[in-house]
């Protein structure tokens, strides 16, 4: 339900977005005559029975795979160990090159593939390990096992990875405080603040930064470092998630309208990774 929603609450389309989009759908044959230019971002959700060649492309004739129908919009991935491990490890380059070549005897294509990978699972076989109201009846080994299916290379490339606790019947029954078009606003007021900010840097939003740009716009004051330095040893990240960290927080200060990052956003960022603790110690 929330993936779903995520479309609702992007920034709108630029008309070069729209028009690359469309030429997209045009070689993939899923345009008719009477279609035009496409505005809305696509949301795509692939069943874990998806091939190779269906997901990031290929065949005799090279046809745009799933993760290029994706571009510009989401690709949302249910039951994510369901999907056979050599297809989720085909995802890694392209969610760091935001491309995919596809080599074949008499050509050699690249169809772009920048999108918002988003991915759903248990916590185990069953369903109910953490649950505070159902009893896992999963043994160790079948969680390491189940778990064992997502690499950590896959993980790591994650940019924000949440365990979300079970939905109480009075959270249904009580009205939304937040609607769409309303988050959507935020959404695109920091997204101008990112175009302004990345302006001449050919790059138009805070995921592109590169290591270069991120010790001018990351900057943190001396009690963000202090934090960051402490989640990093006690976290045990890595160099790619302390980067993206220092992005999520990047994008968290803009949604709060702020020209710098504040030690509170960082704490932020850091609760959005509670996954990377949450697997060590199921594995251990």
């Amino acid at each position: 339900m929330i993936a779903r929603r995520i479309p609702t609450i992007l920034p709108s389309m630029t008309f070069e977005e729209s028009l690359e989009l469309t030429k997209i759908y045009s070689i993939a044959g899923l345009l008719s005559d009477h279609d035009g230019l496409i505005e809305k971002r696509p949301f795509r959700a692939p069943h874990h029975t998806i091939s190779a060649v269906g997901m990031v492309g290929g065949g005799r004739i090279p046809k745009p795979g799933e993760i290029t129908l994706a571009h510009n919009g989401v690709l949302f991935l249910d039951e994510l160990p369901e999907f056979p491990r050599d297809v989720l490890e085909l995802l890694r380059q392209p969610l760091e090159d935001e491309k995919v070549t596809i080599a074949r005897a008499n050509a050699t294509i690249t169809y772009p593939s920048k999108f918002m990978l988003v991915a759903a699972m248990n916590p185990c076989p069953c369903g109910f390990y953490g649950d505070p109201f159902h009893e896992c009846t999963c043994t160790p080994h079948q969680i390491n096992k189940y778990l064992s299916k997502i690499s950590g290379p896959l993980m790591d490339r994650i940019d924000m990875q949440l365990q979300v606790a079970p939905v109480k019947y009075a959270d249904l029954e009580g009205p939304s405080t937040t609607d769409s078009e309303s988050i959507r606003k935020r959404v695109e007021i920091a997204r101008l603040m990112q175009l302004e900010r990345y302006n001449g840097q050919k790059i138009h939003c805070n995921s592109q930064l590169t290591p270069s740009l991120m010790q001018k716009y990351c900057k943190l004051d001396k009690s963000g470092k202090l934090l960051m330095k402490e989640a990093f040893h006690n976290m045990k990240l890595t160099a790619r998630a302390h980067n993206k960290i220092l992005k999520v927080a990047r994008t968290i200060a803009d949604l709060d309208g702020k020209d710098s990052i504040k030690e509170y956003h960082l704490a932020e960022a850091l609760q959005y990774r509670n996954l990377d603790k949450y697997y060590q110690n199921i594995r251990s």
